[in-house]
């Protein structure tokens, strides 16, 4: 439906449709925005509201902590901010700060992030009129004679033929035209927040990689610091080995000895040192996947040599309603399956008539010179509905389609939550498990010391053979490889339990709607 003003003045000509002569009423802006407030302030947003399903959260973490950790209380003791820090390392301190700035993947998150943030910006947009302008020039030469063409002083374009009729007539036209959608049924706003969501999401995910090549990038390093540990304790037991092949060589010159025992020591000696050599193909691939993740070639990494030494430190967990809220992928799932939700809103209002309101106003004049002069104005008003009268159940099925994948994402979330208390349970257990384990290594390593010390006086004294002293040497070489592993496992699992409880992150810390709708 087209609204115009009426025409209260005569002319020669027929006047052009929504134009008006000086006495015209006010241009239709003020109209239009009148319209425009009172609906709004009428308008509703169709469609369920949307709250937070419940999830599959435990009382209590099943595995009990290690000894000498503690279940901290909500914000008691939590690991905040730069978690890396706990370890007490500076150089790892050092690398993980790189992560942040030079990781090519975080910086490509971040590049996503600001996409979905400019997307909300697109979709803000909506709520506002959409102003166009279409300047142009537009001749038409009325049926006649022969003419010949002149131009008139103030650039008026004509032709005159042999009667002395002006047939050529150029229109100046300058309009400004305004379309705006009434967000009636709330489609628009629900646009609007489901893309905030969406975004809040993306942010969610910048943080979950940050998260994850983070701890990458930790496991790394303690892997290389255990290989270090491998590569000292190995260099040790070479000088021993070095040390028992010139005993059996000086017992061999006086006859106490075989060759056997000469061959049996360089025998143990040689096979050491082939797994010292060996030890240098996993340190460099550790040093290059740290270079990586620093955002560097390879060849600009060097990290000093460092043996792994001392117990993983303490680590609150937390309680576990805690989790919900310190994980970034629970909650990019929930911000998900939030903007889903909003689907089912932004479907159901199609079934309701949308409101477009419509204006143009301008000038428009047969001289370029009297372009602006006020009598030369027009302007004309609108508004119109529309209603799909029959779809073939198509409106009802897409919104049992928003509601299935709403379900779906709601389903997503749930499973990314008892992934998560999974992740956090089976640390714990590596974690009570490996302390036990590293206390049982001990005792054996110290029992295997023994014994060598004991095999090595007996063959001194001529009691016992040499391979007696090598089976010992064995024995102890293999258990004081098992505590660097223990040692390094535990630092792992530390590490993987760090990023399971979120890495010290809180979902408070995610933009609001509100930001992210803003101007930059």
């Amino acid at each position: 439906m087209q609204l115009y003003p009426p025409n209260n003045h005569s002319s020669a000509a027929a006047p052009t449709v929504g134009r008006t002569p000086s006495s015209a009423p006010d241009p239709p802006v003020r109209l239009l925005s009148l319209t425009a407030a009172l609906l709004l302030s009428t308008a509703c947003a169709v469609g369920p509201r949307y709250q937070r399903p419940p999830a599959p959260v435990p009382h209590a973490y099943k595995e009990n902590p290690p000894a000498g950790w503690k279940e901290a209380q909500p914000n008691d003791g939590m690991i905040r901010g730069k978690w890396w820090e706990v370890f007490g390392d500076p150089k790892l301190n050092g690398l993980e700060e790189q992560v942040r700035v030079s990781n090519q993947s975080v910086l490509q998150a971040e590049a996503q992030f600001r996409a979905a943030r400019d997307a909300v910006r697109i979709a803000r947009a909506a709520l506002f009129p959409l102003i166009t302008t279409s300047p142009g020039i537009t001749a038409s030469r009325a049926g006649g004679g022969q003419s010949i063409g002149s131009s008139g002083p103030n650039g008026t374009t004509s032709s005159v033929n042999p009667s002395g009729g002006s047939s050529v007539r150029t229109i100046y036209d300058l309009p400004v035209d305004v379309t705006y959608q009434v967000d009636l049924w709330g489609s628009i706003r629900r646009d609007v927040r489901a893309t905030a969501e969406t975004a809040q999401a993306s942010a969610a995910q910048l943080e979950n990689i940050r998260l994850m090549l983070q701890s990458e990038l930790a496991q790394d390093y303690f892997q290389l610091r255990g290989t270090d540990a491998n590569v000292d304790l190995l260099q040790r037991t070479v000088t021993s080995y070095e040390e028992y092949l010139q005993l059996t060589r000086d017992r061999f010159q006086f006859g106490v000895a075989t060759g056997a025992d000469v061959a049996q020591a360089e025998t143990q000696l040689d096979t050491t040192k082939e797994q010292l050599i060996d030890l240098g193909v996993a340190r460099t691939q550790f040093e290059h996947a740290i270079a990586i993740l620093i955002g560097k070639p390879p060849a600009e990494l060097t990290v000093p040599f460092a043996v792994l030494k001392g117990a993983p430190p303490p680590v609150p967990i937390g309680v576990p309603s805690t989790l919900l809220e310190r994980r970034p992928d629970i909650a990019q799932a929930e911000r998900q399956m939030a903007a889903q939700h909003e689907q089912i809103g932004i479907a159901e209002a199609a079934y309701f008539p949308a409101l477009t309101l419509t204006g143009s106003a301008g000038f428009s004049a047969t001289s370029f010179l009297s372009w602006f002069n006020w009598p030369s104005r027009f302007w004309s008003a609108g508004a119109g509905l529309g209603e799909t009268l029959f779809d073939a159940g198509k409106r009802r099925a897409q919104v049992n389609q928003a509601r299935d994948l709403f379900d779906a994402a709601m389903a997503n979330y749930r499973q990314v939550v008892l992934t998560a208390f999974q992740q956090v349970e089976d640390n714990l257990s590596a974690s009570r498990i490996l302390s036990e384990e590293a206390t049982q290594t001990d005792a054996t390593m110290d029992a295997a010391r023994r014994s060598l010390d004991i095999s090595t006086y007996q063959y001194k004294a001529g009691t016992a053979t040499y391979l007696q002293v090598i089976t010992a040497q064995t024995a102890l070489l293999g258990e004081e490889r098992t505590v660097v592993s223990v040692l390094t496992r535990r630092m792992l699992t530390d590490v993987l339990l760090i990023e399971a409880l979120g890495g010290g992150w809180e979902a408070s810390t995610l933009p609001s709607v509100v930001s992210l709708a803003a101007r930059p």
